[in-house]
C-alpha cells in the first residue's frame, strides 16, 4: 500500500513538474561543463563526411595555446537516445538532414529550451554535402556563435562575483570598470600599473592593466603594442631570479585589429616567457582606445600552468576581459551623487 502510494505521489508530482516546464515556469538548470557540446544526428551521417566537418569545426585549434587543444569536447549521441538528462546539457547541437523537408541550409538558436541557461542550436539541411559545403564557406561560424555563449555565460558570473579588491583598484587608478574572478586576492599597485593573481599551484591565472597616450594611428600595430608590451612588462614583472624578467616570443603572436563598444582596439594573442629563468606561457592582450581621455588601456591575462592543459584557464581569463568599461568619471559622480544624498538625510 505505501509503494502504491509512493508512487502514485511520484507519478503526480512529474505531471506538475511537467506542466510547469511547458508553461516556462519552471526549469531545471543546464548541466555540464564548460566548453562540452552534445551533438546529435543519424550515425550515417555523423560517420561521414558530414560529421566529419562537423567535428572539425568544433574541435578546431584554439589560437594563442602553446599546445593544440581543442575548441570544444564533443559527445555524440544518435536521434533515437536524445532524451532524458542529454536533454538538459548546456551546448546542444541538433542536425536534421532531410530533402522532402529542406530547400537550403539554415541555422537557428533556441535558449532555454528544456533547462535553463541553455543554448540549442539546429542545423538544417537538404542533404550532408550540403553541410560539407556549408561548413566550408562559412567556417568558425558554429563554433564561434558557442564560444560566445560560453564567453557571456562566464561574464554574466563575473558581473555578480568578483574581485571587490581589483574592481575598486581599477576605478580608482584608470578611472575604468574591470570584474574578475573572485580567487584573484594577490595584488601590486604601483604608478600606472596594476598586477592581480589567483597564485595558484595549478592553472595560476593574473591580470595586468596599464596605459599610455594615444598618439595615432599607428599605435594600433602589432610592432607598436609588442613593444609597449615588453617595456612595460619589463619595468614590472620581474622573475624569480635577479635580472629575469617577462618577455613576448615574437615567434608565435598573432594581432587582430577589431571594435569593442564601438570602439578601436587591438587584440595580441601569444606566448610569454621569462628571460633568465624557465616560466612560460600564453597571453592574451586587448589593448583598447578611450578616445574621451585620448589615451589606451591596455588589460592583458595570461596562464601559468605547465603539464596541464591551459584552454578553459585562457578562456575565463579573456572573458574577464572583456568586462573592461570605461567610467570616464561617471562612477565617482555616481558615488559623490550618493554620500550627498546620504547627507542630506
Amino acid at each position: 500500500m505505501k509503494t502504491r502510494a509512493l508512487c502514485f505521489g511520484l507519478f503526480a508530482f512529474l505531471l506538475i513538474l511537467s506542466g510547469c516546464k511547458k508553461s516556462g515556469s519552471m526549469l531545471t538548470n543546464a548541466t555540464g561543463f564548460a566548453y562540452e557540446i552534445v551533438v546529435t544526428m543519424n550515425k550515417a551521417g555523423w560517420d561521414g563526411p558530414a560529421g566529419q566537418a562537423i567535428k572539425g569545426e568544433l574541435t578546431s585549434e584554439v589560437p594563442g595555446l602553446p599546445q593544440a587543444e581543442p575548441a570544444f569536447k564533443i559527445s555524440y549521441v544518435i536521434p533515437d537516445h536524445f532524451k532524458g538528462l542529454l536533454t538538459y546539457v548546456r551546448n546542444i547541437l541538433i542536425v536534421e538532414v532531410d530533402p522532402s523537408i529542406y530547400t537550403k541550409v539554415s541555422l537557428s538558436v533556441e535558449r532555454n529550451r528544456w533547462a535553463n541557461n541553455q543554448v540549442v542550436m539546429t542545423l538544417k539541411a537538404p542533404s550532408n554535402e550540403d553541410i560539407v559545403e556549408y561548413i566550408k564557406e562559412h567556417p568558425r561560424t558554429i563554433v564561434d556563435y558557442f564560444n560566445q555563449v560560453e564567453r557571456d555565460r562566464t561574464l554574466a558570473q563575473l558581473t555578480k562575483n568578483h574581485s571587490q579588491i581589483v574592481e575598486d583598484l581599477a576605478r580608482k587608478n584608470f578611472d575604468v570598470t574591470l570584474y574578475v574572478p573572485t580567487d584573484m586576492t594577490y595584488y601590486r599597485d604601483t604608478t600606472g600599473f596594476l598586477w592581480t593573481s589567483n597564485n595558484a599551484g595549478t592553472g595560476r591565472s593574473d591580470i595586468v592593466i596599464y596605459d599610455f597616450p594615444y598618439t595615432d594611428a599607428n599605435t594600433f600595430t602589432e610592432e607598436f603594442l609588442v613593444n609597449m608590451r615588453d617595456s612595460v612588462m619589463k619595468a614590472n614583472m620581474p622573475g624569480t631570479y635577479p635580472g629575469s624578467y617577462m618577455k613576448t616570443n615574437k615567434d608565435r603572436i598573432t594581432y587582430t585589429p577589431t571594435t569593442i563598444d564601438g570602439e578601436y582596439a587591438g587584440v595580441l594573442r601569444g606566448l610569454w616567457e621569462m628571460e633568465g629563468d624557465m616560466m612560460g606561457g600564453p597571453f592574451v592582450s586587448h589593448a583598447r582606445l578611450d578616445k574621451k581621455n585620448n589615451r589606451i588601456v591596455v588589460v592583458e591575462g595570461f596562464v601559468y600552468a605547465p603539464e596541464t592543459d591551459k584552454r578553459n584557464f585562457m578562456r575565463r581569463t579573456e572573458s574577464a576581459l572583456h568586462s573592461l568599461r570605461f567610467n570616464n568619471g561617471a562612477s565617482e559622480d555616481k558615488k559623490d551623487a550618493a554620500q550627498s544624498s546620504k547627507e542630506d538625510k
